[in-house]
């Protein structure tokens, strides 16, 4: 199986640091990735996202802005959300591994998927969140789970 990397959607919400829309252009595209939706980033375009995208500035001139996260997934047949943080709502969620192989299987069946990354300072609400089908957990140190956009 081959992964169909132009059939993932990789979604910022609200990014407030253009530097950070650049770093993830750069880290999408060391990964194979191309499609990048924003939501209403505070900044954008901007020199500061093309000087740390490196060779990625191709990834940021193809680059979707929408209004609502909503616009940005309505040609997914699945979407995943990240969250670090710990919630009373219970959603489904499953590892890295485990998304890793389903987003396997799901491009190479042509099935376009979305992966949500929520804003720098609080991620994605409770309402964001049940956009998604399902939730990736990405281990962290549970003293600091946190994680730059780009990483």
């Amino acid at each position: 199986m081959n992964l169909k990397s132009e059939l993932i959607n990789i979604v910022l919400v609200e990014t407030s640091h253009p530097g950070n829309i650049g770093s993830v252009a750069r880290a999408m595209k060391t990964m194979g990735l191309s499609k990048l939706s924003l939501i209403n980033p505070r900044k954008f375009p901007s020199g500061e996202a093309n000087a740390l995208s490196g060779n990625a500035t191709d990834i940021l001139e193809n680059a979707q802005v929408y209004k609502t996260i909503e616009d940005s997934i309505k040609t997914s047949t699945f979407v995943y959300a990240t969250s670090s943080r710990n919630r009373t709502i219970q959603w489904p969620t499953i590892n890295v591994e485990e998304a890793a192989e389903l987003i396997l299987n799901q491009t190479t069946a042509q099935k376009e998927i979305s992966i949500l990354f929520g804003r720098e300072d609080r991620g994605l609400t409770n309402e964001e969140l049940q956009l998604a089908n399902t939730h990736i957990e990405i281990p962290a140190n549970p003293d600091y789970p946190v994680l730059n956009l780009a990483m």
